[in-house]
């Protein structure tokens, strides 16, 4: 059976290019002929939003999904953008937590949710900014995390705490979890700042940081305005470019980490 591989957008600060980097990511892939679907666990909705679509209120969204009381092949919501499906978001993923911490094995219905999810290549899900339970339903559920990290003063802020978050839940939940890269968000080239904060988080982190740089564009925080991800509205602007090569580099990495097991 076809398994899609799923991806974690996770950063519990908010307001780093998240739900930018989850949608613009999840694009660049269907615009290659891959089946995509990004899941929206963040009850704003911004990526639901950024889509065109809506967020949702009844049935069929990520919270019926995530409780059990539908199916991903009814719920998920074909966009206008070839090869891409969007899971709306609901403003009932609110009380998840407290819902949730009743049951038995809480941090495991996403993974349930999503295990007969065979008809796609990709799954990004948009995490909110926060650890909670939605976040650790996404972790468990996951084969790689994608951390987006800006270049801004107190950047490293969280991303330890996220850390240790997913090393517990590989050591408890999720063995094969695997952190697949930091991608670096609002960078000034101008700002001697973000050229350190870059230097800081690519001698702490090594590796795993991506080389491409996600810039500061005017036109990455307008395109969610028009229900479309900035690949879409302005092919030709950096920000788009920019996502462009992020994703061509995930793909390059994914088929390394795949070579070495």
């Amino acid at each position: 059976m076809h398994k899609p591989r799923i991806f974690s957008v996770s950063n519990q600060k908010g307001g780093v290019g998240k739900t930018t980097t989850t949608i613009n990511l999840a694009t660049a892939l269907a615009a290659v002929n891959k089946k995509v679907l990004v899941v929206d666990l963040d009850p704003q909705g911004n990526a639901t939003v950024s889509v065109g679509s809506r967020r949702r209120q009844g049935s069929q969204n990520s919270y019926t999904l995530l409780m059990g009381k539908d199916l991903i092949q009814t719920a998920a919501v074909e966009t206008e953008i070839p090869n891409l499906y969007i899971l709306p978001a609901s403003q009932e993923l609110l009380g998840v937590d407290i819902e949730l911490a009743e049951m038995e094995k809480p941090q495991f219905y996403l993974k349930k949710a999503l295990s007969n999810l065979d008809n796609f290549d990709y799954v990004f899900i948009d995490c909110p900014p926060a650890v909670g339970l939605l976040t650790m339903n996404a972790l468990v559920a996951s084969d790689y995390v994608i951390i987006p990290v800006q270049c801004e003063y107190l950047a490293l802020e969280g991303v330890a705490d996220l850390m240790k978050t997913i090393d517990r839940v590989k050591r408890n939940f999720n063995p094969n979890l695997t952190l697949h890269g930091i991608v670096l968000t609002m960078f000034d080239g101008r700002s001697n700042l973000s050229k350190s904060i870059v230097a800081d988080v690519k001698e702490y982190f090594k590796d795993s940081v991506y080389d491409t740089l996600i810039p500061r564009n005017v036109r990455i925080p307008e395109a969610p305005s028009h229900g479309k991800p900035v690949m879409i509205y302005d092919v030709k602007s950096v920000g788009a470019k920019s996502y462009i090569r992020l994703a061509a580099e995930v793909l390059n990495r994914e088929k390394e980490l795949l070579k070495n097991g």
